[in-house]
């Protein structure tokens, strides 16, 4: 059962990756194509119609039900949701109904989020027989368009300058391909399963191994550029804005390094391990822990601003316009200067990791349904 949770807990905060698509033209609408977006924090600066005034106003627009655990982060390209699920398939909503336009079946379970490119997903899968694949679908059908063997993949792509990068679980290494052929341009050994998914900043990838180490690797070569021991890194994915890489430990604490030089600038400890990419807007570093709270923390010192204690092992987060979304046993809303709660939902079997665009929230649940929050069947 431990193992089970373990599972489930990679399944929530593994799924990080580069870019946001830019605004498209003529939609008013703006995307989260990946799980840290551009900024590589987790916040969405463009999000204005759901604020700390009316979030608490959000109510159910639309579910669908895949019938197995979808822990992870959906992505939201040009008014499509493309979510992964346990149950080996990889699926296409129409975001505004939540209607099904396509599904992929993979050899196994997909614990990787998807990250979608230039009118390409990309998703890695568990595929034990067939070693464990990194998936290249076309968007707009689901067809294949080529797969790579990657030995077990639970980390999420990141897609950034035409190259794919995602860690293995069995044979330990990061990986670089190229996005439009799926070739290999580069590898890099760790010593443990590497479930955290790339952070790509300034030319550098970040990732964690469950070696025990932050890494830090030349973009372009794979080359070891420095790495820092944070006491169990594989199943966290950092955060990088600003010069500075964020990220949690299983030795529970919260970490910021400098993220040219891997220098320790601070750290804050907590009472358990964390399994969450920090979300960090305005100064802030919101993480989450295996302890059930939300911690707020100036990001240039590391100094507690707020906690937020809920019930259950806190998921990566999310920070739009003045508030603070997260998936445990419940979906919440915090407001992000006070930390005080403004919104939850409960789906009955705790949730993954929200994106929120164009005023509504995206999530996932464990007992495998995709919600879809707004205002329109709110209660305001």
């Amino acid at each position: 059962m431990k193992r089970n949770r373990i599972l489930v807990l990679i399944l929530s905060v593994c799924f990080v990756s580069v870019a946001w698509s830019q605004q498209p033209a003529g939609t008013g609408h703006t995307n989260w194509a990946q799980f840290h977006r551009q900024n590589m924090a987790r916040w969405n600066p463009f999000e204005s119609m759901l604020s700390p005034n009316n979030v608490g106003g959000l109510g159910l627009e639309w579910s669908y039900t895949t019938g197995f655990i979808v822990g992870g982060e959906p992505a939201l390209v040009n008014g499509v949701v493309y979510v992964a699920s346990q149950n080996h398939k990889v699926y296409a909503l129409k975001a505004s109904t939540g209607a099904k336009l396509w599904s992929y079946t993979t050899n196994n379970n997909v614990q990787s989020a998807p990250a979608v490119v230039k009118g390409v997903v990309y998703v890695g899968s568990g595929d034990e027989a067939s070693g464990g694949n990194l998936y290249a679908l076309k968007a707009s059908s689901g067809a294949l368009l080529w797969r790579y063997n990657g030995n077990g993949v639970a980390s999420s792509p990141a897609v950034t300058n035409g190259v794919v990068y995602f860690g293995s679980v069995h044979d330990f290494n990061v990986y670089a391909l190229n996005s439009s052929t799926g070739a290999l341009l580069w590898s890099y050994a760790t010593s443990g399963s590497v479930y955290s998914a790339p952070a790509v900043m300034n030319g550098m990838v970040y990732v964690g191994s469950n070696d025990g180490n932050l890494y830090a690797l030349d973009a372009t070569t794979g080359a070891l550029l420095w790495s820092y021991p944070i006491g169990g890194a594989g199943f966290d994915s950092p955060a990088v804005t600003g010069g500075v890489v964020y990220a949690g430990s299983y030795d529970g604490n919260f970490y910021a390094l400098n993220a040219s030089t891997g220098a320790l600038l601070w750290s804050y400890p907590v009472p358990a391990a964390t399994y969450t990419s920090p979300a960090v807007a305005n100064g802030v570093v919101y993480a989450g822990s295996d302890d059930g709270n939300v911690y707020a923390l100036d990001s240039s010192t590391g100094a507690l601003l707020w906690s937020y204690t809920g019930s259950a092992t806190v998921n990566s987060l999310a920070v739009a316009n003045g508030v603070v979304y997260f998936g445990a046993g419940k979906v919440y809303a915090l407001n992000a200067s006070t930390g005080a709660k403004l919104w939850s939902y409960d789906t009955g079997s705790g949730a993954g990791s929200p994106v929120v665009a164009n005023g509504v929230v995206y999530v996932g649940d464990y007992s495998g349904n995709v919600y879809a929050f707004d205002l329109k069947k709110g209660r305001n």
